[in-house]
């Protein structure tokens, strides 16, 4: 018979279980990403502050975008790299850091989701409505997208986790690198199924609003490219267009790779590592994509480092 211990409030998370041999590799290579997605996502949080070329609407976008990463990991992974350090028995996380950890990651993937959308957004009107984009695209627009994109994931994710803590716990165990709204819920012995019904409806509904959102904008900048004999706006909508799409199919593809092993408990491991990826490859990848492909921000970091007039090169 399985033995219960009512609402308490330390629990054990069942982080990642790694052989001895591997722990201190699998350890620095978790620490060195973290590091660089710190690192990069900061420089750019930086780049866009001090540059006030940048202050476009789209480099603000995806400051919001960088400022999500850094937030999304660092609740997340150092406190995964601080667990591996301890046996699974002393890997204790208090209740109350466990649902601020789930909320936090939550409300980063949404959030995620969201700022991608308005950037999709941003990029249909500059390219379908050109002449109109700063008319459109102004400062007080900017500001309610981007209080919708943090709000929406507040309010929809804040509901989720608040269905969760309402009931009573009688398990301790967090199965997972980390505490997830799931998690938190199957600590629980009462009926889970309204956690269930609004958890399914949550994904459906993010997922479909963001696939439809983007499949809709592109359509029509396709549409609007095909039709055009103006070079110059096809090669800017393919060049600006192409990042925006290879970032959101990273994070996508990457997120449903998490979903998908869900549902086969019998990869649980793989499941682990997909989550560990799910965080650190888009985190680390988007500023090299925008950075790369960013004639401004390419522009901003030549000036800072060619060599200074009067000073000898080698």
């Amino acid at each position: 018979m399985e033995n219960y211990t009512y609402n308490s409030f330390t629990l054990q998370l069942e982080g990642l279980n790694v052989s001895e041999d591997y722990v201190y590799t699998v350890f620095l290579f978790i620490f060195l990403s973290y590091l660089f997605i710190i690192v990069v996502n900061g420089g750019i949080v930086v780049l866009v502050f001090l540059d006030k070329n940048l202050h476009q609407p789209m480099y603000l976008l995806f400051w919001n975008l960088s400022i999500n990463d850094i937030l999304g990991n660092s609740i997340f992974l150092p406190r995964l790299l601080v667990d591996m350090l301890y046996p699974p028995s002393e890997r204790l996380i208090s209740y109350y850091e466990c649902v601020i950890q789930a909320f936090t990651i939550h409300m980063s993937n949404t959030t995620a989701h969201t700022v991608l959308m308005i950037m999709a957004f941003d990029r249909y009107v500059a390219i379908c409505n050109p002449l109109r984009y700063a008319a459109i695209m102004t400062n007080k627009m900017l500001v309610k997208l981007t209080v919708s994109a943090w709000g929406v994931a507040f309010v929809l994710v804040g509901i989720m986790v608040g269905l969760t803590i309402r009931l009573n716990r009688c398990r301790t165990m967090i199965r997972g690198l980390y505490c997830s709204n799931a998690g938190l819920f199957k600590l629980s012995c009462e009926s889970v199924f309204i956690n269930n019904v609004y958890g399914l409806t949550f994904t459906v509904v993010l997922f479909t609003g963001s696939i439809g959102s983007m499949v809709l904008t592109y359509t029509k900048i396709t549409v609007v490219c095909l039709t055009s004999k103006n070079k110059s706006l096809n090669s800017k909508a393919l060049k600006t267009c192409s990042t925006h799409l290879v970032v959101y199919l990273i994070m996508l593809l990457s997120g449903l790779c998490v979903i998908i092993l869900h549902r086969f408990p019998q990869y649980a491991e793989y499941r682990k590592i997909s989550s560990i990826l799910f965080h650190i490859i888009p985190s680390g990848l988007n500023p090299i994509i925008y950075g790369a492909q960013s004639k401004e921000i390419r522009k901003f970091l030549s000036k800072w480092f060619e060599p200074q007039k009067g000073f000898p090169t080698l």
